[in-house]
């Protein structure tokens, strides 16, 4: 409890003025896109379904704190596989990190949020303390950032087989997720403070986990919150954290599309608003949910959804 008091003291802001701030910047960036980049109104109105899948995708992906590429990758490869927009591969990626611009940043903020005003914890519960959110955070994001930069800009790598290696690893982590949460886990309280083994271990996934990134646009914050949650840390530092460290990688890993000319921007146009709009309603859903619940649909989505791209890749 004293730790919650000296929590609450420390927060400047009100409940709820991040979250407010932040919105209306994105608010202001959205209107300069639409100022700024071409758009062909009849593809706009061609792809009409694309803000439903906005705000679905950033719901999963700020619940979960995975990233919006969990579910914007898989339903743009689905797409192409259809014929209903062809999109390539380095393309999915842009637009992908375009959409999740607004909706991971929501997201984030929404999670900042709740972190600076924590409610007391209930049973088996912990408190997130300031400096274990921040730590994980800033470390991932050194190691993880310079090494997303720099694959985008000398990737060598073949992209088929990192997908293979990295799905079977999300497949891997996922299913130990569901198990751990409904085994040992089950009646254990969480833990309250970041263990140092668990930092290194963060630590040591996000070089591989930023070269992911960019190129999936999804990764870092996937393993971070599978890894974390594993570990049965409260869900604010696992999804929370995840969010921020997805948040940051794709508003840095969007400049070298816009850069490249990669961006389909009738997509963001469409779904990032609606990106927008999930990312704020997805923390009040995670915490509805609760967090065995949260985790078992977490690991399950993972789990499926890299089955499906490994199958689509496989064809």
């Amino acid at each position: 409890m004293n730790a919650l008091a000296g929590n609450r003291r420390s927060t400047a802001l009100p409940p709820g003025r991040i979250v407010l701030l932040g919105g209306l910047v994105l608010l202001v960036a959205y209107a300069l896109l639409w100022a700024l980049v071409p758009a062909d109104p009849a593809l706009l109105a061609q792809l009409w379904f694309l803000p439903g899948v906005g705000v679905i995708g950033a719901i999963i992906a700020n619940t979960s704190g995975t990233g919006g590429g969990v579910v914007f990758v898989p339903v743009f490869n689905a797409l192409r596989e259809l014929g209903v927009m062809s999109l390539s591969p380095l393309a999915v990626v842009g637009v992908s990190m375009g959409i999740q611009s607004f909706g991971m940043t929501m997201g984030s903020l929404r999670w900042t949020d709740r972190l600076l005003h924590q409610p007391a914890p209930g049973p088996l519960e912990a408190q997130v303390r300031l400096k274990d959110f921040a730590v994980v955070v800033l470390g991932v994001l050194a190691l993880s950032l310079p090494a997303m930069l720099a694959t985008q800009r000398l990737t060598a790598f073949d992209q088929q087989s990192v997908l293979y290696a990295y799905k079977g690893f999300s497949i891997l982590l996922g299913t130990a997720l569901i198990v751990a949460t409904w085994t040992f886990n089950a009646a254990r309280p969480e833990r309250d403070r970041l263990e140092r083994i668990d930092l290194a271990v963060l630590l040591a996934l996000a070089i591989p986990g930023g070269m992911i990134t960019a190129l999936f646009s999804v990764g870092m914050g996937e393993l971070v919150a599978l890894y974390l949650f594993i570990r049965h840390y409260p869900v604010l530092l696992c999804t929370g954290a995840a969010c921020v460290i997805s948040a940051v990688s794709v508003l840095s890993g969007v400049v070298w599309h816009i850069e490249a000319g990669t961006i389909q921007w009738e997509v963001v146009l469409l779904a990032g608003p609606a990106a927008a709009l999930g990312g704020f309603l997805a923390r009040p859903i995670a915490l509805w949910l609760g967090a065995k619940r949260l985790k078992t649909l977490d690991g399950s989505w993972i789990v499926l959804s890299a089955l499906y791209l490994l199958w689509l890749n496989w064809r």
